[in-house]
């Protein structure tokens, strides 16, 4: 049940069965010579949907854009400020809270998000109690797709260390999989840079020239992305349902 295409009284309904409500959060950044700029976002919408199939959850708008400031210095990368970032969360957490729902449970694609979201819940949460509004059940939680034990597991028997941590085969291949028409390709050097520290924008690209954290996207294949998606949506589903039902 996608929210975009129910109507409130649908949304009205489903609150009498549920307060559970899942948002898929990625980015709009690079992804080195062969990944798609929306990688994370296209992740995390396409799990999202079939833990919401799979739970019978409904499924909020993908927030497209996260926080990815040190990606900006290669074209078409769009980043949110971390205070911009935890705004909109608190804001939509708190448009939903007013309505009735509770169990906020956000399937992230960007590891970039992840301090930033900590954080906005924090700020939600001390929102909502400046509002007055009943906390006592308002709980949020971030689960990141690609660190499901089964999805590394498989990224390791499959790529072992040409995984990397950025652009990596296992998110590139779940694209292929999702989008087999905007599959990519571009001439990919053998030596990639890994095990820089982040800083800047214009010194990550410095240091990452093409954009590639120690990883071989070359490895990906929409097959493998299948078998991505399949445990990912297994393992968050059972998620979500331990999280939404706990007291």
């Amino acid at each position: 049940m996608l929210l975009h295409l129910s109507t409130w009284q649908e949304v009205e309904a489903y609150l009498q069965q549920s307060k559970g409500i899942i948002f898929p959060i990625g980015s709009t950044e690079q992804h080195g010579p062969t990944g798609l700029i929306g990688t994370d976002a296209i992740c995390a919408e396409a799990i999202a949907a079939g833990v919401g199939d799979a739970t019978q959850a409904i499924v909020g708008p993908t927030i497209n854009v996260g926080m990815a400031l040190h990606h900006t210095a290669f074209p078409g990368s769009i980043s949110l400020r971390p205070s911009t970032l935890i705004q909109v969360v608190r804001d939509y957490v708190t448009c939903l809270a007013k309505a009735g729902f509770s169990k906020f449970y956000f399937i992230n694609g960007h590891g970039g998000n992840i301090a930033t979201l900590k954080a906005a819940f924090s700020e939600t949460y001390a929102h909502l109690e400046d509002l007055q509004i009943p906390t006592q059940q308002v709980q949020c939680q971030v689960a990141n797709w690609f660190m499901c034990g089964s999805v590394y597991k498989l990224a390791k028997e499959l790529y072992g260390d040409q995984e990397g941590s950025h652009a990596t085969p296992s998110e590139v291949a779940l694209t292929q999989y999702v989008y087999p028409n905007a599959i990519k390709q571009a001439y990919l050097s053998p030596e990639v840079a890994s095990g820089h520290r982040i800083y800047s924008a214009t010194d990550f690209r410095v240091r990452y020239p093409d954009g590639r954290m120690g990883s071989n996207p070359a490895l990906a294949t929409p097959e493998h992305g299948k078998q991505f998606y399949d445990l990912a949506v297994k393992e968050l589903s059972n998620g979500y349902l331990e999280f939404v039902n706990a007291e």
